[in-house]
């Protein structure tokens, strides 16, 4: 049996009760609309102190996915400056529910850009929030002017927000489908992460429809997908981390996703 805890990411009208139909004592969910800038909505019925309230009484943790549009890397004003209000919104708004880390894609730098660049915005967006959450900043999939597709930059970034005040603010998220499909080694992957970050705060434990360094992020349920099995549960136990389900399906296909990898670690 695993020591460490296996949820689901869920809709956010009641991530307790959707905790609770899966056996669950962990889940993740957006705060609004992960493709906008307009900032984080609770839905749940009482508001944030009532959902904190919730899921204190049911033992239940909640983390919380930052919208996919945040990209504090990129040397485009338009985007950089609206991505760290964005951040900071939402930062404010996990904190109110209670939640136990705010995950965040790298982002990128545009074509022609120096990748030092990026690095360094994201120092300056550490920086600039207040970190009431930890900060989990996740690994992606495709994208040749990624800021965490490849190991070696995400080292980089790392590098970069050490100098920052808040830097024990921030952790990381190895997303296993991304991994793969970015052409990260999953042999290896866990080992080199932590020789870089440091630490593996959260686990994305998602198999992969796609082949390995395809680039393409698109997560199959557990054992369905292209990652080698016996791989892909070898990684979520080394990363030793809880480990939140972003796959397909219904509240069955998580449990069934859940009953798969429990048998394996």
């Amino acid at each position: 049996m695993t020591s460490f805890a296996i949820g689901a990411h869920v809709a956010s009208d009641d991530p307790v009760q959707h905790a609770q139909a899966r056996g669950m004592s962990v889940v993740q969910m957006f705060l609004g609309d992960p493709q906008s800038y307009k900032g984080p909505v609770v839905e749940y019925a009482g508001g944030a102190e009532a959902l904190k309230a919730a899921a204190e009484e049911a033992g239940v943790d909640i983390y919380v996915h930052a919208p996919y549009v945040i990209n504090v890397a990129t040397t485009n004003n338009r985007i950089r400056i609206p991505s760290r209000k964005l951040l900071q919104q939402h930062v404010n708004a996990a904190a109110s529910i209670g939640a136990k880390g705010l995950v965040v894609h790298g982002g990128h730098v545009n074509k022609t850009d120096d990748p030092e660049k990026g690095f360094d915005n994201w120092r300056k967006a550490i920086e600039a929030t207040d970190l009431a959450v930890p900060v989990l900043i996740e690994n992606t999939a495709g994208g040749d002017n990624a800021m965490t597709r490849h190991l070696d930059r995400i080292g980089r970034v790392f590098e970069a927000i050490s100098s920052a005040e808040g830097a024990d603010r921030v952790g990381f998220c190895l997303d296993t489908c991304h991994a793969h499909a970015g052409g990260n080694d999953l042999e290896t992957v866990v080992e080199r992460v932590r020789a870089v970050t440091g630490r593996i705060d959260l686990v994305h434990g998602n198999d992969s429809r796609d082949a390995f360094d395809s680039g393409a992020d698109r997560h199959a349920n557990l054992g369905h997908g292209q990652i080698d099995p016996d791989l892909l549960a070898t990684v979520i136990r080394a990363a030793g981390a809880p480990v939140i389900l972003e796959t397909p399906g219904s509240v069955e296909d998580h449990v069934a996703d859940a009953s798969w990898l429990t048998s394996r670690l």
